[in-house]
């Protein structure tokens, strides 16, 4: 993400957060960047180089200066930076993203504008968007940067700045501040936190005038002692605020409200008419109208406001909480984000096309609406947009709308078509003509682009595999909670990312930089490679016909017997290969493959080995050193071995012995050579049941898809099955359903028919009521045989329709459900989804 202002120097930045600079080339900033992969305009940019507990900034200045950066915030100099870097500033602070927060409060100093704070557990971007809606379809004659004092719904826009999609944290509130510009009349931020402390920060820089509180919920309970102290804390937000809202339907906040010495006015839940029906749409509106009408007449709407209100409510627009990616007709990707149009949202989603690697060479499209409410000159605005397409790698550009239609001459990309609406577009050869491209839709929601959206999607049945990738690094920070920073980690993506799409998993993994992939056999290492993964991938159960495809593609094997070994050392020297990394398996215990680690007593012998002469484990540690270091093509990189029960604590005697071998047998190894040798034992269970086991470097599995493995709870929901309604007909009591007359019915009943079956992933033996599925979050047990294209249900007591949703497993009703209904565990649940179920990829 790109944040952009009017330009300040570098000595101004200097001043402000009260560096010492080290290099003096002459410079302005504009743009402040967190992230080294987002950059887009380096010469106006300044760096934060942020620490972490797994990464640190510092890392990438070395990139980021060959790449045009010349302005750091540092903790440390760089030595000789003056050689190095000769045209660089680096600017020195104690803490980087204290710094980052200084400059954005110093930022937020320069203006004289109403400044909504917003927080609260859940809600806060419903509530910041709408809000966005509803006031910057009202104009306003006053352009300066004091409080307008006249209004009505027929001047100018009025330019509201707004926090970027969920930007609430401790980087994303200073990065959002930082938006403010020249033009802006009105500030719209949302802040969120975690735990205590946080607050205050995020308040000094918001500085809001006026607060919303929308409830208190139970996310990120877990470093509060109650609900009460989490309110005490985010009411903290608003202790120099003028005026705050909060929900008259929360009896924590009434408990607290009281405490602010400001004004309070509690809001009601709208009961106008909305586009939406569901409850909490309506405590959203009702916050959005209360704090409209306040400021409408602190700022002197013309109109009869609560008109002006109920007239924007009515037209409010669904907020995308994440980006879709959809696989599109003729061999199209799509990345939907049309639910919103403006520039700080599009440079969102031009990052996140831009930095997914794609195998095939496919151009980058980008399908763009007129953008309203911008607060910008049409010529600049569409000249940014054109210098934002430019940087992040559009190829081709088609614009929607006539203002951009106007302003085509701004669009400096080479292939660039223009229409004046959907339907044109639709009728025009260019559409018909798409293929084999990349394609970002980012549309304003008059423009249609839902039905655009429709019309370019490939085509299948209604069952989908919706895949969380957000929750995917929500639970992958989970388990890196429980590591040291320095630990690597190895995630799994074979058996298709555990059902969830390997291409796609593996991507966001490779953009959050885990060290390893780890795959079960080669072909599905060649997939990953041809869609464009460059990361370290492991090949865990390699076959002996694959070793020229494993050195072709740069994949590294697994070794668990001297048969193997020979083998993958004889096709090395024969293709010239020296030095091949290779990963070393020890069985401790699991007896399944490796090399024998396990201690036996003085003399006895493996009787079950037939391969090789018999051995003792210990001579079998010997044989495998002696043969590695006499000869060159491969090399170890690393050594494991796998706990029999990680997952329960019945086995830990057990699991100790198993670490007690593995600890003895992999140093004999790794004291056998001069080169560091990574040690790795803990799986997903042993990450948290064993973290002073975690070696140099651990690998994720089944935790990384949301289910921890130790007590089978659910972590964050990756994968979600769900279908719909195809017919629903009602059925007369003692009739049967399905084959073989199965589905014996003992009252008047309505079944509904849904198009999934055994042949996409439906376990037959969840059938005859012995498991359900949710329509409507009620409970609809399967009736009589589940068929192989489909299933039917009973939804007598539920109120819905055709074509309404089915979920099969995610957010509502756990896949842990299922597994314990078949009695096995949730791998085979997730991983028997068929491939011809289409994967739905979704992201903030």
């Amino acid at each position: 993400m790109y944040f952009c202002i009017m330009n300040y120097s570098i000595e101004k930045v200097t001043a402000l957060i009260g560096a010492h600079r080290y290099g003096d080339s002459p410079s302005t900033v504009g743009f402040l960047l967190t992230d080294s992969r987002s950059l887009c305009f380096p010469e106006e940019t300044l760096f934060f180089a942020l620490k972490s507990e797994r990464n640190d900034g510092h890392r990438y200045i070395d990139e980021l200066y060959r790449r045009g950066v010349r302005n750091f915030v540092v903790e440390k100099v760089p030595a000789n930076y003056a050689l190095k870097y000769p045209d660089g500033n680096f600017l020195k602070v104690l803490h980087p993203l204290e710094a980052l927060q200084r400059l954005a409060e110093r930022h937020r100093d320069e203006f004289r504008i109403p400044i909504i704070g917003i927080t609260g557990s859940n809600g806060k971007t419903i509530v910041k968007e709408w809000l966005y809606q509803v006031l910057s379809g009202v104009g306003c004659h006053s352009t300066q940067n004091t409080q307008p004092s006249t209004l009505s719904t027929t001047l100018s826009p009025l330019s509201v700045t707004r926090s970027p999609k969920s930007y609430n944290s401790q980087i994303g509130v200073p990065l959002s501040v930082w938006l403010l510009h020249e033009q802006t009349q009105v500030g719209i931020f949302e802040a969120g936190i975690s735990r205590k402390g946080e607050m205050e920060a995020l308040r000094d820089i918001i500085q809001p005038t006026i607060g919303v509180i929308t409830n208190i919920g139970t996310a990120h309970q877990e470093n509060f002692e109650s609900v009460d102290e989490k309110c005490q804390e985010k009411l903290k937000l608003f202790k120099d605020a003028e005026v705050v809202f909060y929900s008259a339907n929360d009896p924590v906040i009434a408990r607290h409200i009281g405490e602010l010495k400001c004004k309070t006015i509690p809001y009601q839940a709208w009961e106008g008419e909305l586009p939406f029906i569901d409850r909490a749409s309506k405590e959203n509106a009702g916050a959005c109208a209360a704090v409209a009408e306040y400021l409408f007449k602190e700022l002197g709407v013309k109109n009869e406001h609560p008109g002006v209100i109920a007239e924007r409510l009515k037209r409010l627009e669904p907020v995308a909480m994440r980006l879709e990616v959809k696989e599109g007709q003729h061999g199209c990707t799509l990345i939907n984000d049309s639910y919103n149009s403006d520039i700080n949202s599009l440079d969102i989603a031009l990052d996140f096309m831009n930095r997914r690697p794609d195998h095939k060479g496919r151009k980058r499209t980008l399908i763009l609406s007129d953008i309203y409410q911008s607060g910008m000159a049409a010529e600049e605005l569409y000249h940014d947009v054109s210098l934002l397409c430019e940087k992040r790698g559009v190829e081709k550009f088609i614009g929607i709308g006539p203002e951009i239609t106007a302003q085509a001459s701004q669009i400096n990309i080479f292939e660039k078509y223009f229409y004046s609406s959907c339907e044109e577009f639709i009728g025009s050869d260019v559409f018909s003509q798409l293929k084999n491209e990349v394609i970002l839709l980012k549309g304003a929601r008059p423009f249609g682009f839902d039905g655009l959206t429709e019309l370019l999607e490939q085509k299948v049945h209604e069952t989908i595999l919706a895949v969380n990738l957000n929750a995917l690094v929500d639970n992958l920070n989970y388990y890196r909670s429980f590591m040291r920073p320095e630990t690597k980690i190895v995630c799994m993506v074979k058996a298709d990312a555990y059902g969830a799409g390997a291409v796609e998993v593996a991507k966001t993994l490779q953009d959050h930089r885990v060290d390893y992939l780890a795959v079960a056999v080669a072909d599905e290492g060649v997939t990953l490679r041809k869609a464009g993964i460059t990361q370290n991938i492991m090949i865990m159960n390699p076959e002996m016909t694959s070793f020229k495809t494993m050195f072709d593609y740069e994949l590294e094997p697994e070794v668990y017997s001297f048969r193997l070994l020979d083998a993958l050392i004889k096709a090395a020297r024969k293709e010239g290969i020296t030095g091949y990394p290779v990963h070393i398996k020890l069985d401790t215990g699991m007896h399944r493959l490796g090399f024998n680690a396990s201690q036996m007593d003085s003399g006895e012998s493996n009787h079950n080995s037939t391969l090789y002469t018999l051995h003792s484990p210990l001579d079998e540690i010997d044989r495998l050193i002696d043969i590695l270091q006499h000869q060159q093509a491969v090399v170890p990189r690393s050594v494991f071995s796998h706990f029999v029960g990680s997952d329960s604590a019945d086995f830990d005697e057990f699991s100790a012995l198993q670490f007690e071998r593995f600890d003895k047998a992999s140093k004999r190894l790794q004291a056998a050579f001069p080169h560091r040798i990574l040690r790795h034992m803990d799986n997903s269970a042993g990450i948290e049941h064993f973290p002073q086991r975690q070696l140099d470097m651990c690998r994720l599995g089944i935790g990384l898809y949301g289910v921890d493995s130790i007590d089978n709870r659910i972590l964050n929901t990756v994968s979600t099955l769900k279908t719909t309604i195809l017919q629903m007909r009602r059925v007369p009591k003692e009739e049967t359903v399905g084959y073989s007359r199965k589905g014996v019915l003992t009252r008047d009943s309505v079944i509904a028919a849904i198009p999934i079956g055994y042949a996409d992933g439906l376990n037959r033996h969840l059938g005859r009521g012995r498991c359900y599925c949710l329509v409507n979050g009620k409970r609809a047990p399967y009736v009589g045989n589940i068929c192989m294209d489909v299933a039917m249900i009973d939804v007598t007591d539920i109120d819905c329709r055709e074509g309404d949703t089915v979920e099969i497993f995610g957010d509502h009703l756990p896949v842990t459900v299922l597994s314990d209904c078949l009695d096995t565990i949730p791998y085979e649940v997730l991983t028997g989804i068929s491939n011809r179920v289409k994967r739905v990829y979704f992201q903030d």
